[in-house]
């Protein structure tokens, strides 16, 4: 198509176009393409349209052109600018371009050109001043270029980004005017010396050609270079002759090695952006601090752990990206940096913000999470500086409040002793005799699911302990993980009479799996119970063991991901290109952004390794100095500033008063509604908008729940949660006895209503299915009303506890029962769809269609009760489901979908979560469409356990079709990417005959975010 611009325009354009994707896209990413009018409209008028041979702007791209006809550069010789990006020219069209001698602009990138033969076609071309020769295959024929590209005296932009190049001509330094030379994503050895010649040269970009290794000091001679990239080039040091550029703005050297600057650094006074991300600087430089142009800086990931008073000179300062290093805390000066418009601070150790912090009030693009956050609380900062300022002015005109409060959390199996050693631990009269008297009345060791209540361990300084214990039994599994949250101390318990170490993994192992992917970086305390059953030799045997096995799984976890981080880096390593050439190579088609996510998220897991504290502790209620000196570990862990520095925190009185206002003895109801709180809030001195952080914070520290974001439940507080877990508690109950006593308690039933409940109770526990009504008998002490039992059963909806089988689409029941399904009780092991699993419909005939296989693989555990819930969540998404203990088989509209999970078969295998639908391929996209939001579904679900580590795959349909034990997988990262250009068929790895189409491997559109991603 023929495009005829204003020669100024199109340059401003092209140069937008550019920076847009150096300095806000990721590397090769596409640029926009220029605007052609509306598509099918008129053309222009005949008059308005010249004559060929006086055309001087051409567009072609994007034609699929494998040749350009000479007689079209014959036809055309007065051209200027001709763009033949996005085609398929696998070689120079010499014949063309020896008629285009006018020709200025020549964009010739996104082809598969693998040479320029003699270099005589572009040699010719004398008036040349931009040439883009980028994303092609130069130098896999030849190491480089012909030398004749250096006779482009008039040639002043040049990029050959994204090649294969080894070298450049001896000759480029030949070229005195160019200004702009992209030689990024290359396969250069060293830096070109040529380059040095290239005096007028302003702008050059070296990124991305890994074994760069140095700069030459020969460098300082580009005196007139303002843009310099350098990232991912290997660098571990700069020369003093980089600091003679004075002319330089912007200056990219992340992803190297660099540990310190130049003395001389300082010297680059024009310097506006600079990136030194991704390195390995363990101090701020100091030459930083004497560049006061600076307006963007980024350091993150790095070994950052002081950042420098002195900071506040850089005051034309307007991003400051700190994130991923180490810093405890940040300087008061901070907040006369006015122009600042980013700050990123997450992933640090930063637990209090300086006074005045609300002076950023320029700030918009605010991250803080993964920070032990005191003051402000964690959640007043989430919500950005508006909160925090005003928290801070709040602060600085009331009496704060110091109460120092922490959850406290036993764990583990049925009969660990928990519950013993926990009421020998709240007992008031400590002062026990010592010596192993028998301890006073201790009931049976025993609990009733999960239990909550408050100790005070410490009066005279205050502090208590919310005390949770949850259950032994995996029943309770799809609930427990709700009250698993940080900064909280955990007790794991071991019952040392019964423990051996071939149950290690059930026994101890498990659940520091368990907690490690919900909790990560959680405090851990190991006791061993019933201490007084084991022979002294016996009892120190088991407490070496235990220690010495959590030490093995320690190390095989982080060796294992620490082999996943090389692996990785292999990948990166290799050329984007290269990782797309064949199936066989490891992470094939995965872009460098979803492998760099990739490998910071395996950095997250190793640097939040739970921390255990050794020894074992035995224990025996028996023993009273083993039961005081259990209080007072306690007690000394949870005053440890560095462990739990939120222990201190400083609250406003107005907060204080907000939580008793809340638990008064007259607040005894189950809830309360939003208004009642704001009512209490406003007695407490808290506006509306105030009250949202306040509820936030107890929400988090476990006092009450509180559900913000939720359509319905946010117009409600449940403060009272001894209540509420006995009502959860109620649903995890496996004992028919006792779910018949709860709907048999009233004295009225009779014989025939007696069996009809009977009846209700085997349905439960065999198919997890009750009606409302049969709900509200069981809950009956707590419901009052049916606005009561709706809320509830909204609130077990929204935990992943049930959904409503008949919940009608617009219009009530018209006095039909409502029936709810509890997914977890179902104990039939496939739903009765299990045919179309082995590629046959219902009727048992066997079809032609393609399956679509979505796998999820769980390598150290799978999350307790994920299934349950998943199986909740997608119910708004499909119909005519029908549930198995292990599979779900439904419809999203006419294309079917099926869930299975698979667990692990032994102990090198993992468990898996599979999403799988079916249609011929030319329909190939209902079956995208169909399991796209299921996939979206688990992934949120997935975001509430930031510790765990799993793999997306996508499997092969032709392995599948072929029913292949071991079907070969497409990495996961895929789901997330575009379809790559021109490919329509993928080699199957497992057999090298049989190719996929590309539409069972990537979606049709991407997916937002990659799913193996946090």
């Amino acid at each position: 198509m023929a495009q005829t611009e204003p020669p100024k325009a199109a340059r401003l354009w092209r140069d937008a176009a550019l920076r847009a994707r150096k300095l806000r896209g990721g590397p090769g990413e596409p640029e926009p393409e220029p605007d052609e009018g509306p598509p099918g409209g008129p053309p222009p008028p005949a008059a308005r349209r010249p004559p060929l041979g006086e055309l001087e702007a051409l567009n072609l791209s994007g034609r699929g052109l494998e040749e350009l006809p000479e007689e079209v550069g014959a036809a055309l010789s007065g051209l200027r600018v001709l763009s033949l990006r996005r085609n398929r020219l696998c070689r120079l069209p010499a014949a063309a371009l020896r008629h285009l001698g006018r020709l200025a602009e020549l964009d010739l990138s996104h082809n598969r050109l693998r040479g320029l033969g003699d270099g005589r076609a572009l040699a010719g071309l004398r008036g040349l001043r931009k040439l883009s020769l980028s994303h092609n295959e130069l130098g896999a024929e030849s190491p480089g270029l012909p030398p004749r590209l250096a006779e482009l005296a008039r040639l002043e932009e040049l990029d050959l980004s994204f090649n294969r190049l080894r070298r450049l001509p001896e000759g480029l330094g030949c070229l005195r005017h160019l200004r702009a030379l992209d030689i990024d994503h290359n396969l250069l050895p060293c830096f070109p010396a040529p380059l040095l010649e290239l005096t007028a040269l302003e702008e050059l970009d070296c990124s991305g050609n890994r074994h760069l290794g140095a700069l030459p000091e020969g460098i300082a001679a580009l005196r007139r270079l303002k843009i310099l990239w350098l990232s991912g080039t290997g660098l571990a040091a700069l020369p003093e002759g980089l600091c003679q550029l004075g002319a330089l703005e912007s200056l990219m050297l992340d992803g190297n090695q660099l540990r310190t600057l130049p003395a001389g650094f300082s010297g680059l006074q024009r310097l506006k952006m600079l990136n030194l991300s991704s390195n390995l600087l363990g101090e701020f430089p100091a030459a930083i601090l004497a560049l006061p142009g600076l307006e963007e800086l980024y350091l993150s990931r790095n070994q950052l752990a002081v950042l420098p008073p002195r900071l506040c000179q850089l005051r034309q300062l307007r991003t400051l990206w700190l994130d991923n290093n180490r810093i405890r805390y940040l300087p008061d000066s901070i907040v006369l940096l006015h122009s600042l418009e980013e700050l990123v601070l997450q992933g640090n150790q930063i637990a209090i913000l300086p006074e005045g912090f609300g002076q950023l009030s320029r700030v918009t693009l605010w991250k803080i999470k993964d920070n032990p956050l005191i003051q402000p609380p964690y959640e007043v900062c989430m919500k950005g500086i508006p909160y925090i300022a005003a928290y801070q002015q709040e602060l600085a005109h009331s009496q704060p409040a110091l109460k120092p409060r922490l959850k406290l959390v036993l764990m583990g199996l049925k009969d660990a002793g928990k519950t013993l050693l926990r009421r020998c631990l709240m007992e008031e009269d400590g002062a026990q005799p010592r010596g192993p008297c028998p301890a006073p009345s201790l009931p049976p060791d025993s609990s009733q699911g999960i239990e909550v209540m408050d100790w005070t361990a410490d009066a005279e300084r205050g502090l208590t302990f919310i005390v949770y214990e949850l259950a032994g039994d995996p029943t309770y599994d799809v609930i427990q993980s709700f009250f698993l949250s940080p900064g909280a101390l955990y007790v794991l318990v071991v019952n040392l009479s019964a423990y051996v170490p071939q149950h290690f993994y059930p026994s101890v192992g498990y659940f520091l799996h368990w907690l490690g992917s919900k909790v990560p970086h959680a405090v851990v305390c190991m006791v061993g119970t019933h201490a007084d059953l084991c022979a002294e030799r016996e009892l120190e045997e088991k407490c070496l063991d235990i220690h010495h096995q959590i030490a093995q799984q320690e190390k095989r976890d982080a060796e294992g991901l620490q082999s996943l981080v090389q692996q990785v880096d292999e990948a990166l390593g290799q050329d984007f290109d290269l990782r797309c050439s064949s199936p066989h190579t490891a992470f094939y088609g995965v872009s460098d952004k979803n492998l760099r996510r990739k490998k910071a998220q395996f950095q997250y897991l190793l640097n939040h390794r739970p921390q255990i504290l050794s020894p074992v502790l035995p224990f025996s209620c028996w023993d009273h100095c083993q039961v005081r000196r259990l209080r007072d570990k306690l007690l000394s862990v949870a005053e440890h500033r560095d462990i739990f520095p939120n222990l201190h925190r400083v609250l406003p009185k107005s907060w204080q008063v907000l939580e008793e206002l809340h638990f008064q003895p007259q607040a005894q109801q189950l809830w309360l509604s939003w208004w009642d709180s704001a009512r209490l809030g406003l007695q407490a001195g808290l506006t509306e908008d105030r009250l949202q952080s306040a509820l936030s914070y107890l929400h988090e520290s476990g006092k009450l729940l509180y559900f913000e974001e939720h359509l319905t439940l946010r117009e409600y507080v449940f403060h009272n949660l001894p209540r509420l877990i006995d009502i959860l508690n109620v649903f995890c109950q496996r004992d028919a006895t006792v779910l018949l006593q709860k709907l048999l308690s009233d004295t009225h039933v009779d014989e025939l209503r007696a069996t009809q409940l009977h009846h209700y109770v085997e349905g439960f526990l065999l198919h997890g299915l009750l009606p409302a009504h049969v709900i509200r008998l069981l809950l009956k002490p707590h419901i009052q009303s049916r606005e009561d039992l709706q809320l509830i059963l909204e609130l077990l909806e929204k935990m992943g506890l049930c959904y409503c089988v008949n919940k009608p689409k617009s219009k009530p029941l018209n006095g039909a029962a409502a029936w709810y399904k509890f997914p977890c009780y179902v104990k039939n092991e496939v739903p009765h769809a299990e045919a179309w699993i082995n590629g046959a419909n219902l009727s048992g005939q066997s079809f032609v269609a393609e399956q679509l296989q979505i796998e999820y693989s769980f390598p150290f555990i799978f999350p307790p009760g994920l299934f349950a819930r998943y199986s909740v969540q997608i119910n708004s998404h499909v119909v005519q489901r029908s549930d198995g203990k292990y599979q779900i088989y439904a419809y999203r509209g006419k294309v079917p979908v099926v869930v299975s999970y698979r667990p692990a078969r032994g102990a090198l295998q993992p468990d898996t979560l599979s999403i799988a639908s079916h249609a011929s391929l030319p329909n190939i996209w209902t079956a995208w469409q169909a399991i796209t939001p299921l996939v979206e579904e688990l992934n949120v679900l997935l975001q509430e356990w930031p510790g765990l580590y799993y793999t997306v795959h996508v499997l092969c349909s032709k392995c599948l079709k072929r029913g292949s034990p071991n079907p070969h997988s497409f990495p996961g990262e895929l789901l997330s990417q575009p379809r790559p250009e021109g490919l329509t068929e993928i080699i199957c790895p497992k057999n090298g005959s049989e190719r996929v189409n590309v539409a069972l491997v990537y979606p049709p559109t991407p997916t937002v975010i990659s799913p193996c991603s946090k």
